[in-house]
């Protein structure tokens, strides 16, 4: 079996997700998409009829984000025809999914030449917010009473109620992201991937991340209202439904803290990201110099009531298939899609702080749903080789109760 080797990395900075305050809200997805597979095909003197495939995720895949964003961003960015597309949903996970999936057509030697990515215009979310989410529309009562599935916001609560953990050590979390991602922005350690968005006028749009608040205090975090507490009781339907009733089918006995809101949980915001994959032999021959090889990649599943669970059993369940251990891995990158999550990432593998998300996370930076994946492994990759250091675990919580993760290593 042949190794599967990242080339390069690049994304676009993310920009606030609301409609009339973020700088990318009037692109097109598939244009923000577009710029990150022109900015890898400029960058590496790409032929583009050899790209086998793009491998795109998205998770709202509806109104401007839906008809396989993948193929018309590749077509777009001026792609040979000949080069395919397919756009994946694996809720918060499709990012790192279509670099496993990327990974595994190469290894197993059916192709040579192969982009992963995503992205998501979580600005666009309004238009299509009356379509109601996977278990809470009206044709999946069975799954309710199954699972209980709830809100993720309102998972986030009841993990942390159920683990002990406080709002200030989430909120000083929440801080420390700040902190990091403002000295990373400072310092130009996201420069090498970044790529500046333009408008259809040639005018630019964005070139830096928007999202970041680096005055940020745990004083002024004390002031926000929980984010959840309300919507845990809003009626989903006619019957009474809530979240927190749908929540307590799993958990009656737990009476859920509301720690949550908005500046210690992932920013809502646009952006776009790709990472170039490809075989030792077809590089080789490109003369490129690779930057990484994939080590090992898992999917994991796990109790879908609480949801946001999965990452941990599946940073374990990678190790195992690389046949290695966390004292191998030289830095960690978590999703912080709540501030939970990463915490109790943390604390449940007995992790060393200062190697887990250095430069700040999603609370700090933001979360482009399908993108987010993409995003983490080239930010991992380049800070890899800023600290000249050997390996990486990447993962991240998705919804339903899942969680895939990639471990990379330094060529």
């Amino acid at each position: 079996m042949t190794e599967a080797w990242i080339i390069d990395a690049c994304r676009t900075p993310r920009g606030i997700g609301k409609p009339g305050k973020g700088a990318l809200t009037e692109i097109h997805p598939q244009r923000l998409g577009a710029t990150v597979l022109k900015a890898l095909a400029e960058r590496n003197n790409l032929n583009t009829a050899d790209v086998a495939d793009v491998i795109w995720g998205c998770n709202v895949q509806r109104g401007q984000n839906g008809n396989d964003m993948g193929r018309m961003s590749a077509l777009d960015a001026g792609f040979d025809v000949t080069s395919s597309g397919v756009t994946l949903d694996r809720f918060c996970g499709s990012g790192i999914t279509t670099a496993n999936m990327a990974a595994a057509s190469i290894m197993s030697g059916m192709e040579d030449l192969v982009i992963a990515g995503g992205c998501e215009m979580m600005s666009g979310y309004g238009r299509v917010s009356q379509e109601m989410g996977a278990f809470v529309d009206s044709g999946n009562e069975h799954l309710r009473e199954m699972y209980g599935q709830s809100h993720q916001g309102i998972c986030a609560d009841t993990i942390a109620t159920i683990e002990g953990i406080s709002r200030q050590d989430l909120d000083q979390l929440a801080v420390v992201s700040q902190q990091r991602a403002a000295h990373a922005i400072e310092n130009g350690y996201f420069d090498k991937s970044l790529v500046p968005v333009y408008h259809d006028d040639g005018t630019l749009a964005l070139d830096k991340d928007e999202f970041p608040r680096p005055s940020t205090t745990l004083e002024s975090l004390g002031e926000l209202n929980p984010s959840f507490a309300k919507l845990a009781h809003v009626p989903l339907d006619e019957k009474g439904t809530t979240y927190a009733k749908l929540m307590a089918v799993k958990y009656p006995e737990v009476e859920i803290s509301h720690v949550h809101h908005a500046g210690n949980s992932s920013g809502v915001v646009d952006g776009a990201a790709a990472l170039l994959m490809a075989s030792p032999d077809y590089a080789t021959k490109q003369g490129w110099k690779p930057r990484a090889k994939v080590v090992a990649y898992c999917n994991m599943g796990d109790c879908p009531s609480l949801m946001l669970n999965a990452p941990v059993p599946a940073a374990k369940r990678v190790l195992a298939r690389a046949g290695l251990t966390k004292d191998d891995i030289d830095l960690w990158e978590i999703n912080e899609a709540f501030a939970v999550v990463a915490e109790k990432f943390i604390r449940d593998l007995e992790l060393d702080r200062d190697r887990v998300n250095v430069n700040g996370g999603a609370m700090a930076l933001g979360h482009p749903i399908g993108a987010t994946g993409a995003v983490l492994i080239g930010t991992m990759l380049d800070e890899l080789e800023r600290r000249n250091l050997r390996r990486g675990l990447i993962t991240m919580c998705a919804g339903g109760g899942m969680a895939p993760a990639i471990i990379i290593e330094r060529i």
